[in-house]
């Protein structure tokens, strides 16, 4: 489920001042308008597969009209926002949409917000091959041993073979933690359309490296529908690999 979120500033001045690096301040705002059982649930449990622990939930960057104060290293909108938030977990839907309607004051580091306008659209794969738009940065890594023996993260570009089996994987795992069965055998495949961009971004002071542009992408439906729901890579409910179908 996709939902499309139209903020506008409260106060006069109709700005939206946040730092270039904003996506802790997105998850920190979502997880605060949450159902407490619900935001209980996804940051102490989570859907699990062995291990690892997905949120199911990933989101845009903010759309709107901006410009960028890169020596205050800030960025600043004018007039409303659009944030689209999606997520194949339906309780954490229902919660984030009831909880941002009825709300008077939404904050966003320092900005007091209202929601206008919430639009629910429900993007259905019916075909095993699919072109999506990222609306947030696909990433895809994996730590590594140096000959030194210390660790570093390694994130692959779409022309590496890994950046197509890591998410292939990825999504198994998501639909065997969400639906407690076995995910389809077949593999995802995931190739750029044209040219893909790189994009840095920040979060928490961790540096992140992930993707931008067009994709096709093959497999099994249910694995499709996972990814185009729930988000593609790593990272999601940090507002990375969310897409939607062109």
């Amino acid at each position: 489920m996709k939902e499309t979120v139209t903020f506008q500033s409260i106060d006069k001045k109709d700005e939206i001042v946040l730092p270039i690096h904003y996506n802790h301040m997105i998850q920190a705002m979502i997880y605060s308008q949450l159902d407490e059982e619900v935001a209980e649930f996804l940051h102490e449990e989570g859907f699990r597969k062995e291990k690892r622990t997905y949120k199911l939930f990933t989101f845009s960057r903010l759309l709107g009209r901006f410009n960028l104060d890169k020596q205050r290293e800030q960025i600043k909108f004018n007039g409303p926002v659009k944030l689209i938030i999606s997520s194949s977990y339906s309780e954490f839907s229902n919660s984030i949409g009831n909880s941002l309607l009825s709300a008077k004051t939404i904050r966003l580091g320092n900005n007091r917000l209202e929601a206008k306008e919430l639009a629910v659209e429900r993007e259905t794969v019916n075909k095993d091959e699919i072109i999506i738009e990222t609306l947030s940065p696909i990433t895809t890594y994996s730590t590594l041993l140096r000959k030194d023996g210390k660790r570093f993260t390694y994130y692959f570009s779409p022309e590496e073979r890994e950046f197509s089996e890591i998410i292939s994987n990825n999504l198994k795992n998501k639909y065997k933690a969400f639906y407690l069965k076995d995910a389809p055998d077949e593999d995802v495949s995931i190739q750029p359309i044209g040219y893909a961009k790189l994009s840095i971004l920040k979060y928490k002071g961790f540096i992140i490296k992930g993707y931008m542009g067009k994709f096709r992408m093959k497999g099994p439906i249910p694995l499709l529908q996972m990814g185009v729901e729930a988000g593609i890579g790593s990272k999601n409910s940090q507002g990375l690999g969310c897409v939607k179908i062109i």
